[in-house]
């Protein structure tokens, strides 16, 4: 019996499997001839998320040639099984500038989204030769030595101390998507159910860092306006008091990556090139 079927089917096969790298390359390819060099972006998400918030943004990115990493921060998303007393904002800067060493990543694009905002502020503080600018998305910043319940109301922190109680103080739940600004049904239940704890001690501990936010690099900060989120309101306001400072905004909610990632990959890409 001839076997031309099955090598057919595995040609096929092969071909199809092979087609997300050649239209990775066709891009940096497309990119190259522009005179326009492929980008190295970091993508640091915010409470309660992980790596798999960027996925509609980061297929973008490297749809057009350029190279994305979505670390997932210690104690959240694929990582939730290493929630413990012991997760504090430092281990989440050291998640970042680990990866920046490790994968010897150099003129990187860094990008924090709300919470993720502090882990860039430090990560910009301790590794400073290795990124090329700073985005800011709807971000949280801090003075050094603050912490996320030193900013918040008395009322709102004692509620949020509160709610850490039936993990014995060791996590804070997740809010739902919906309060996060996410207004479509679909986007809210996938968004609702990849959600996990955040680790109490990133909220507790304090940034720490002896250069201003955004050590000196060309830094960014891009609102998000539809609807506002009222976390995010004094950032907006720090940031427009900074000079050399440029401001964006994009008319979507606070989770922008999942309700507008078509308008926020191209925003990110302007920006990281001028």
């Amino acid at each position: 019996m001839s076997n031309k079927p099955q090598v057919l089917r595995r040609s096929v096969l092969a071909a199809a499997l092979a087609l997300p790298a050649v239209a990775a390359a066709t891009s940096g390819e497309r990119l190259r001839r522009r005179g326009s060099k492929p980008l190295t972006f970091v993508l640091v998400h915010g409470s309660w998320l992980g790596g798999w918030s960027w996925r509609r943004v980061a297929d973008r990115l490297v749809a057009a040639g350029h190279r994305v990493f979505t670390p997932t921060m210690t104690g959240v998303g694929d990582r939730a099984h290493l929630i413990s007393h012991l997760v504090t904002l430092d281990t989440w800067v050291r998640d970042v500038t680990m990866l920046l060493a490790t994968e010897e990543l150099d003129d990187v694009v860094l990008v924090g989204h709300s919470f993720g905002g502090r882990v860039v502020t430090g990560t910009a503080d301790r590794m400073r030769d290795r990124l090329r600018r700073i985005i800011f998305l709807d971000s949280a910043l801090a003075l050094s030595g603050q912490s996320l319940f030193d900013q918040l109301p008395p009322a709102a922190r004692a509620a949020r101390i509160a709610s850490a109680a039936p993990s014995h103080g060791e996590s804070i739940p997740p809010p739902s998507a919906l309060s996060l600004g996410v207004i479509d049904p679909a986007d809210q239940a996938w968004v609702d159910r990849r959600m996990t704890p955040q680790p109490f001690g990133t909220n507790a501990q304090g940034i720490t860092y002896a250069a201003p936010i955004g050590n000196a690099l060309p830094v960014t900060f891009v609102e998000f306006t539809e609807p506002v989120y009222p976390a995010s309101e004094r950032a907006v306001a720090f940031a427009r008091s900074q000079p050399g400072w440029t401001m964006e905004s994009l008319r979507t909610g606070h989770m922008a990556m999942v309700s507008a990632p078509e308008q926020l990959s191209a925003l990110l890409m302007r920006v990281a090139a001028s």
